[in-house]
């Protein structure tokens, strides 16, 4: 089992629907920079060089491929070309894969999420995967994250982690301060790309069309990076992102995400839709709109030495 995490303490309170789940632990092992937690306040993104190490990479590797072996009830392909290339996606699936628990529980990316949020508490939302065949071109379009979840607020914290070294121009893309942008967007309609109902948006959904980015780069301040096993680059879910394909012959992406939730988020349901939609489970375990996010599904980590200096 990878070390490079310090363990964490559990404890359980059981209620009706499931047991609160908090782990405590009083270090960081992993020391965010003042720069990279500025960065990710001001622009809505930061790169996080070589913060996970080669055993928790490795660990996450064997996960995947036990994944892509099995997925989930929520796994599907995104994209699929004439060559056969596809991007896969799955999520939620870290309770029934021991090194995506593993990873969640043990490794230093909780501390990591709550030294940028300025939080000594952030709760696990989900995990998902990206894999995409080598030599893929499609292009994830840009978005929010935000704004497809089950829970609405400002304090959240997306993680990217790519499993292989990744170039630039396949890497994914930021529109910097975009999370403070006002006024709210109509998103992506994936449910154009995969054909399947669970990503279907409203077409009605309210709020104003989306910037076309793609089509008009020189006017957004956009940013990526050439990373390698081990980076991360951390943003906020109301970041304007996309990319991520684009890749050399040869060269696939596999990416492992994790999503964190801070001090304001609670739970919300849309009528316009959700990508993934927790509404029913959280429904089943007692979680309701306005409510904090918790429980065994979405444990809280909790840092009770406070935040480092």
């Amino acid at each position: 089992m990878p070390v490079a995490g310090q363990p964490v303490g559990f404890s359980r309170c059981c209620w009706l629907g499931g047991c609160e789940m908090t782990m405590n632990t009083d270090a960081f092992s992993v020391r965010v920079s003042k720069r990279a937690v500025r960065d990710f306040s001001e622009h809505g993104v930061a790169m996080l060089p070589q913060v996970i190490d080669a055993a928790w990479i490795a660990n996450l590797r064997a996960g995947v491929e036990k994944n892509i072996a099995a997925p989930t009830a929520r796994g599907r392909v995104w994209n699929r070309d004439a060559d056969g290339r596809v991007c896969f996606y799955d999520s939620q699936a870290w309770r029934g894969i021991a090194e995506y628990r593993d990873f969640v529980e043990r490794s230093p990316i909780a501390g990591i999420a709550a030294q940028l949020l300025g939080a000594t508490r952030v709760n696990f939302f989900f995990d998902a995967i990206f894999v995409r065949s080598p030599g893929t071109q499609f292009r994830t379009p840009f978005h929010q994250d935000e704004p497809y979840w089950s829970v609405e607020g400002f304090d959240t914290c997306s993680i990217w982690m790519p499993l292989v070294a990744v170039e630039k121009k396949s890497a994914l893309e930021f529109v910097r301060g975009s999370h403070r942008w006002k006024g709210r967007l109509r998103q992506t309609n994936f449910g154009a790309l995969t054909g399947d109902a669970r990503d279907q948006r409203d077409a009605a959904e309210d709020g104003e069309a989306f910037p076309d980015i793609e089509g008009n780069r020189d006017r957004y301040p956009l940013v990526s990076w050439d990373m390698a096993p081990g980076d991360c680059v951390a943003f906020n879910g109301r970041t304007i992102h996309g990319g991520s394909g684009n890749l050399s012959p040869g060269r696939g992406l596999k990416v492992f995400n994790t999503q964190w939730l801070g001090d304001d988020v609670r739970v919300c349901f849309r009528k316009e839709g959700m990508d993934p939609d927790h509404s029913r489970v959280m429904a089943e375990i007692g979680l309701k709109p306005g409510r904090r996010i918790g429980g065994a599904l979405y444990p809280e980590f909790r840092f009770d030495r406070g935040l480092p200096a």
